[in-house]
């Protein structure tokens, strides 16, 4: 059975650098321009631009079996994507999967937005730190209502949930042999083995 603990909210994050912060306009302006393109590992983290993390085989691994999982699970009217862009107010991750309401082709103009992402996941082994502090600070400021990482240090899936004044209220951790919930808009709408989803 998964363990479940209250956390504390109203955590602070790490003070940033000296750095000149960046709007979301600016940053997609920089896109269309040319002055930032795919080969730029870069995404918009609360202003910042901030290099992304390098992807070992078993991240990798991890983020397919994930991607494979939920797509299995999510009913008619959710698509699963992966390091695909999420739109909030003051930044633009790039979360290793997300799922959000409709389908591709609604979102030929923008990205996602908060309001219609119900999940996001991170799979974490060097990033571990920057998943548990900056980008769990990030998603429950933008109120994403379930925010899963796959730590491949422990071996778990941590599930942050319940966003209350910028930070999360409740997380559970979920290990091999337990089953976890996948919760789309309140409902839960499947269960996946862990073993599923960790390589």
């Amino acid at each position: 059975m998964p363990s479940t603990q209250t956390v504390s909210t109203g955590q602070s994050p790490v003070p940033w650098p000296d750095v000149w912060p960046i709007s979301v306009d600016r940053y997609h302006s920089m896109i269309e321009a040319g002055i930032l393109g795919p080969d730029d590992r870069v995404e918009l983290l609360q202003g910042r631009l901030v290099e992304k993390m390098p992807k070992n085989p078993p991240h990798a691994v991890a983020n397919r079996l994930i991607d494979i999982a939920l797509a299995a699970a999510v009913p008619a009217g959710w698509t699963v994507t992966n390091q695909s862009p999420l739109t909030t107010a003051d930044s633009e991750p790039e979360p290793d999967v997300m799922v959000f309401r409709g389908s591709l082709k609604d979102y030929l103009h923008r990205h996602p937005t908060p309001a219609e992402v119900p999940l996001v996941v991170e799979t974490a082994d060097s990033s571990l730190g920057r998943d548990r502090g900056i980008k769990r600070l990030l998603y429950a400021a933008a109120a994403v209502e379930n925010y899963w990482i796959a730590n491949l240090v422990d071996r778990q899936i941590e599930w942050y949930s319940r966003p209350v004044n910028g930070d999360y209220t409740e997380i559970s951790f979920y290990l091999p042999g337990d089953e976890i919930p996948v919760v789309l808009g309140g409902n839960a709408a499947a269960s996946i083995p862990v073993e599923r989803l960790l390589p």
